[in-house]
């Protein structure tokens, strides 16, 4: 099986949809009227949810009619933040056809002004002409991904000279090989994490250059003491992430938990910039 496909196999789940009408249902949304609010429960499917989104966002200073293009978009949580709140004209990429129907059924419900739009593709072959967006935004879509040169590459063509990638990644940390399984592999078969500076390298190889840095580790575990106590509370409502990955995820939970413990795993939140040609933009 190529590495694509097992991606696929690992996030496909063909009822997701009617799974994620049910838990909207269930805590009292508006199916036709959706809000922001109502959807950031279940469609946030990266760590600390919400909060990372609009940080991420704020860093980047997005303003109206701001092209961006959200590689490993999901089921479009942050897209749709980014068009209603920033006034952003959004396009997502995904790698799994049903993530990308699913985040169309929500943006119709909640992001009536065609201000984002999601297609099925590769994030190693942007289906974009070059020099295509203002920004490339990115959370947690690195990690089933081996070519690293040719992902940041094709980041690196698709934005404008001038234009900045903003990513908020997971990265492989000091303590050894992780526990499995976890959010994104059962195994090690399509897990590809790298360390924060191999990430800078590959960064700053592709051509970008550093704006911002953060290591976002130990607010990451804090954060995950707080998500398991909550899902562990009676009657806790459905999840994005328990939606979206079914029974493993308190396994997948507490293994976080420990790989964050253990220094397994890190957590990291930049911001970059695509340099303009010598001469242009003085």
């Amino acid at each position: 099986m190529s590495e694509a496909a097992a991606v696929q196999r690992h996030y496909t789940r063909f009822d997701l949809a009617e799974r994620i009408v049910d838990a909207l249902r269930q805590s009292g949304a508006d199916l036709e009227a959706l809000t922001l609010d109502d959807l950031g429960p279940i469609d946030e499917f990266h760590i600390r949810g919400r909060e990372a989104t609009t940080e991420l966002a704020a860093l980047g200073a997005l303003s109206p009619g701001t092209s961006v293009l959200d590689v490993g978009c999901g089921i479009g949580g942050p897209s749709r933040v980014l068009a209603t709140r920033s006034g952003c004209r959004v396009t997502g990429i995904d790698l799994v056809g049903e993530y990308c129907r699913v985040a169309t059924m929500l943006a119709l419900r909640a992001c009536r002004d065609r201000s984002v739009r999601y297609c099925q593709a590769s994030a190693l072959d942007l289906p974009f002409g070059d020099a295509a967006f203002d920004v490339v935004w990115t959370q947690h879509a690195s990690m089933n991904i081996e070519d690293k040169r040719r992902l940041y590459g094709e980041m690196f063509r698709v934005v404008k000279p001038g234009g900045r990638l903003l990513l908020y990644d997971i990265v492989a940390g000091p303590g050894g090989p992780i526990h499995f399984p976890v959010p994104w592999a059962r195994d090690p078969a399509i897990s590809f994490l790298i360390t924060a500076e191999q990430l800078e390298d590959e960064l700053r190889a592709a051509g970008f250059d550093v704006t911002t840095w953060r290591d976002l580790t130990e607010p990451t575990r804090e954060w995950f003491r707080k998500l398991r106590a909550r899902t562990r509370a009676p009657a806790a409502p459905p999840s994005g992430p328990s939606i979206l990955l079914g029974s493993e995820w308190e396994t997948m939970t507490g293994n976080m938990m420990t790989n964050l413990d253990e220094n397994r795993v890190g957590v990291v939140r930049a911001v970059l910039s695509r340099p303009q040609p010598a001469g242009e933009g003085e």
